[in-house]
């Protein structure tokens, strides 16, 4: 088996665009992938990929950066969602911790301070799939923000799907055909029979019908 093409994909896109059309908000477009003659209790399963979507989201993800002062303001600059400095992060409750949680979709940390989060934040990160970026050192925070805006946690949970966004309905779908490309190439390697594995592929709008790819 090889994956179609990215005309093919983007004419099932289309598709899936036009059966969900009519809501009052910009919907999601979603591919999900379902697996087969996989074990998903083995390690080779435990697929957690960071993939940039070389077409953007659509909606950009919010970003949240955890960080000392001296960080502070170029985050802010380069459109963080929210800038938790490193004192406010260690006088932070649950409640306050949840919410953070909630309305992050990524929260980008300095290296040093990754062990302070992960007892602060954790706790309310892991429910929500989500998980804590440490920067790398020297890196810029602006381009890692822009990058982090545009990009979405791919993974299995307990059952043989992987369910992600690939950008909104109002993008083209060539593009979004593009971006379910860089995703599927994303988690090819860490099949054992690589595409092979793939049994379904499916589009849809947020509230929209599924579209099943005919592989």
């Amino acid at each position: 088996m090889s994956l179609p093409s990215k005309d093919v994909l983007a004419g099932y896109i289309a598709k899936a665009i036009e059966l969900g059309k009519g809501r009052r908000f910009k919907q999601s477009v979603e591919l999900i992938i379902v697996l087969k003659d996989v074990d998903i209790k083995s390690q080779q399963l435990k697929i957690r990929e960071v993939v940039h979507l070389p077409r953007g989201r659509g909606k950009e993800a919010k970003v949240c950066v955890v960080c000392d002062p001296d960080v502070a303001e170029s985050a802010k600059e380069a459109g963080a969602h929210r800038v938790i400095l490193s004192s406010e992060l260690r006088e932070l409750n649950k409640k306050q911790a949840k919410k953070i949680a909630s309305e992050c979709d990524w929260i980008l940390v300095k290296p040093d301070l990754m062990g302070t989060v992960g007892k602060v934040l954790g706790p309310a990160l892991g429910p929500r799939g989500k998980i804590p970026v440490p920067m790398p050192s020297g890196s810029a925070v602006k381009a890692l923000i822009t990058r982090y805006k545009n990009t979405v946690l791919v993974r299995i949970k307990d059952q043989p799907i992987i369910m992600t966004t690939i950008g909104s309905e109002d993008m083209n779908p060539e593009d979004l055909a593009e971006n379910a490309v860089a995703v599927l190439s994303a988690i090819e390697g860490k099949l054992p029979a690589r595409f092979a594995n793939i049994g379904k592929l499916i589009f849809k709008a947020t509230m929209g019908i599924p579209v099943e790819v005919s592989l």
